[in-house]
């Protein structure tokens, strides 16, 4: 058996190989005619192509469940129809022991994948920003038109609040905006800087004008009265160092796609919204997917076996093809209306990430069970019929 899962192996990984290289190549290209609208004089074409190169990890770990479906499906039609499956099966062989073969089979690729994941495609999407950043002047995701919103305990007790116009890359950050509250949420300090690095965990401001608003402002105008002293007070500094929680690696997660980022990071991330009072249903969603994600990988292999096992004489290798590409993107819909339905819904994170792929692992073993006892049943049914038929 250790021979027979060696060449189906190779078989499986040759299949999905080449479906890769064809699905990242159609996507690149579709990337690559959308991004020519933006080359001009900062955005040159050789700009775009290494754009996108730094996308194709990205396009790699999306599309490697649908490949490796598609790529299981090809390899295990051409097994089925050399009739090498028929002779495994005749010498002993059962169906669910071929399944076994195939999860064993997957293990390298979720080891890959979990590379890819961790460490490969955050590198890249870290990058790939940092580029648009510098080339374009602005990246994907997380920012509105007043800029990036972010909010932090003090070390006075107090709420931070700080609004960034741009993101230049390596912690360096433009046109600074900082609302410091009080303990009882009364306004303290309103901080205007053009630029700031963050570094070991402090801001480091520069060329800033603070506006100080003094505690008895809000009692003076409660009370309706001429203030004996000014209520605020404008100072021009040219540096302020403010100790902070967020660091460079926060600021990028604000802007990059949550299932794009590595567990560690994701992780840390949900700790930082947690500790400041914020919403982490996105990123507790994104954190199940990502653990999901290997097992994802071995109910594409159960979605393909059944097809793949099927005999050659009830489709070709088209049908069944087509048959995999079907349940490929019935799946990939079923998981993004589980993701939209699950955060309209306010489901469990958990159930969000692994309700799609219990049920495709299911039905998947179902199919392959019912096609195991086809034949015992059938024949027990036939011979039922033949003892209540009259002589």
């Amino acid at each position: 058996m250790r021979t027979a899962r060696r060449y189906i192996a190779r078989e499986i990984y040759r299949s999905t190989a080449v479906v890769l290289v064809a699905l990242v190549g159609l996507f690149m290209f579709f990337a690559l005619i959308e991004g020519l609208d933006k080359v001009g004089q900062r955005l040159t074409l050789l700009n775009l192509f290494y754009l996108q190169a730094l996308d194709v990890p990205n396009h790699l770990y999306e599309l490697l469940p649908i490949g490796l479906l598609i790529g299981a499906v090809l390899a295990l039609a051409g097994l089925a129809q050399r009739n090498e499956l028929t002779i495994l099966r005749a010498s002993g062989v059962s169906g669910m022991r071929l399944l076994v073969a195939l999860w064993l089979i997957t293990i390298p690729l979720v080891m890959g994948a979990f590379i890819l994941s961790e460490f490969i495609t955050p590198a890249a999407e870290l990058r790939g920003s940092e580029s648009r950043l510098a080339l374009l002047g602005r990246t994907d995701g997380g920012r509105l038109s007043s800029g990036y919103w972010f909010k932090e305990a003090d070390d006075k007790g107090g709420t931070r609040i700080i609004n960034i116009g741009q993101l230049t890359g390596k912690g360096r950050v433009d046109d600074v905006v900082l609302y410091e509250f009080a303990a009882n949420n009364t306004l303290r300090d309103v901080v205007q800087a053009a630029n700031g690095q963050f570094e070991q965990g402090r801001l480091v401001l520069r060329d800033l004008t603070e506006t100080r608003i003094q505690p008895q402002s809000a009692d003076a105008l409660a009370d309706a009265r001429i203030p004996d002293k000014p209520i605020s007070e404008r100072v021009h500094l040219d540096e302020r160092s403010i100790p902070t929680s967020l660091t460079p690696e926060r600021l990028i997660a604000r802007i990059l796609t949550p299932e794009r980022m590595a567990i560690s990071d994701l992780v840390d991330y949900i700790r930082y919204l947690e500790n400041n009072q914020l919403q982490t249903d996105r990123q507790e969603v994104a954190l199940w997917r990502k653990i999901a994600y290997p097992f994802t990988l071995l109910v594409m292999v159960t979605i393909a076996a059944p097809i793949g096992f099927m005999q050659t004489r009830r489709g070709g290798v088209g049908v069944k093809v087509f048959a995999g590409i079907i349940l490929g993107v019935g799946f990939f819909m079923l998981n993004q209306l589980a993701l939209n339905a699950g955060m309209l819904g306010d489901w469990p994170p958990w159930a969000t990430a692994l309700v799609p792929s219990l049920a495709g692992q299911a039905l998947a073993l179902l199919a392959l069970l019912g096609m195991e006892h086809r034949h015992p049943l059938s024949l027990w049914l036939r011979q039922r019929k033949l003892q209540r038929s009259p002589a």
